[in-house]
């Protein structure tokens, strides 16, 4: 069922070369689909929206805006454990996140020139949220938390309703919990341009977060300039590095939990052990019998799964580097050896027991992270999605004088002579 391949230079690279494909170009009709939407809720506001949701859901919300007594009845009445259970996650989460607020600074110096950089949150943004059957309230609390730590000072979540026009309850007790300060019942590339643009009862955002279909994404690609956005986000995906300590069962449950997103996510083991391949498969087997969502982890494992059997260590790591993956674990001796060398992945989860799920729903890093190879470039979700930085300056009459022979060259050497000639202007007698 999972193609296995032999790591000898070229084999796994055609492999990789393969993988991109799930990466092409949006599709034309989708993005011509996705732009006469944006132009319509540009020109149209709130009706144009709701004219959309009518459309492609059926009928109208039982409400455009979801009254805040509904948000907090949902958290009064959610089940108990449950709402525990995201407190705890919730806790984590925030925990970590403080950790990575920057500081702003400023360097007075001895010729009395004072340097500084203010940093500071967001004014308002936008966290689009799925929802009907495919909620995810993990998806919440891991985009709102980092906003509110952030300082951003207003939430507006969109999230579309259930079959019945209501809200789903588990995203509206997760939005309690973290503070949103607004839900609208809106979907698809619509909702995206509503809150981009701002309507007459949906506020104008600075950025906007969070999951969607290919509509979203796409909406989201083409309205970036006019609003920031967090991430162009691939399809779901995780790499495996394991060794012969490996628990093939725990392997192969890993490398499902990826699969089940999509029929074109990635879930690939890299094994420095020839002998863990057909024991991993034997359990993938074996699990997804019993699982709910066979049919999509047997597709996504037969054309973009693999193991790759790799000569040694050091091979498996490069690989690893050079798939850039969404989730990376390593399953190997002495995984904590091995961050040193890791410089290509969204989350690395180290050992038997740091399981993919556990930075999905709870550990405490982000769990919205980069995918199809931009972990090369780009980070995970965090504080600094949701903050701007301001530089300032200040110089006195004299610390201007000694530098402004340098800064007249510099222009009038870029031929930008107003440039020079403001600075000059400033010393003329």
């Amino acid at each position: 069922m999972i193609k296995q391949i032999k790591c000898d230079g070229t084999q796994e690279y055609a492999f990789l070369k393969e993988l991109e494909r799930r990466s092409g170009e949006t599709d034309r009709k989708v993005t011509q689909i996705v732009t006469e939407i944006i132009d319509t809720v540009r020109e149209g506001g709130d009706e144009a929206v709701k004219n959309y949701t009518k459309k492609f859901d059926g009928n109208l919300p039982l409400y455009y805006e979801v009254p805040r007594d509904v948000i907090n009845d949902a958290l009064t009445n959610a089940d108990e454990d449950f709402v525990n259970a995201l407190l705890n996650a919730q806790e984590n989460i925030a925990n970590f996140h403080r950790r990575q607020l920057p500081q702003g600074f400023t360097d007075a110096q001895p010729n009395g020139v004072i340097l500084g950089q203010r940093v500071r949150g967001l004014e308002r943004v936008g966290l689009y949220v799925p929802g009907g059957t495919a909620a995810y309230p993990s998806s919440v609390l891991m985009n709102a938390i980092p906003a509110k730590i952030a300082g951003v000072k207003e939430i507006i979540m969109m999230t579309p309703p259930c079959k019945d026009g209501t809200p789903n309850k588990d995203i509206l007790v997760a939005a309690a919990i973290c503070g949103v300060d607004r839900v609208f019942l809106s979907g698809g590339a619509q909702a995206i341009a509503a809150l981009a643009y701002g309507t007459e009862e949906i506020p104008k955002v600075d950025k906007i977060v969070g999951p969607g279909n290919i509509f979203v994404a796409t909406a989201k690609k083409l309205l970036y300039g006019v609003v920031d956005i967090d991430m162009i986000a691939g399809p779901s995906e995780i790499l495996v590095l394991a060794d012969e300590t490996a628990d093939p069962k725990f392997v192969a449950a890993d490398l499902m939990s990826q699969a089940e997103h999509d029929k074109i996510a990635s879930a690939i083991l890299v094994t420095s052990d020839p002998t863990l391949p057909d024991r991993v498969e034997a359990e993938v087997i074996r699990q997804m019998e019993y699982l709910d969502r066979k049919e999509i982890i047997q597709a996504s494992m037969e054309n973009y799964g693999a193991m790759l059997i790799a000569q040694d260590r050091e091979q498996a790591v490069a690989l690893a580097n050079a798939i850039a993956p969404e989730h990376l674990e390593v399953v190997m001796e002495n995984p904590l050896e091995l961050i040193g060398a890791l410089d290509n992945a969204g989350s690395v989860f180290l050992g038997a027991y740091a399981s993919e799920p556990l930075g999905d729903y709870y550990a405490g890093p982000n769990h919205v992270l980069p995918t199809s190879g931009t972990a090369r470039f780009f980070s995970p979700l965090g504080v600094n999605s949701f903050l701007k930085r301001s530089s300032y300056i200040y110089y006195t009459e004299q610390a201007l004088r000694d530098a402004k022979d340098d800064i007249v060259l510099i222009a009038e050497r870029e031929g930008l002579t107003a440039h020079a000639n403001a600075i000059k202007v400033r010393f003329e007698d």
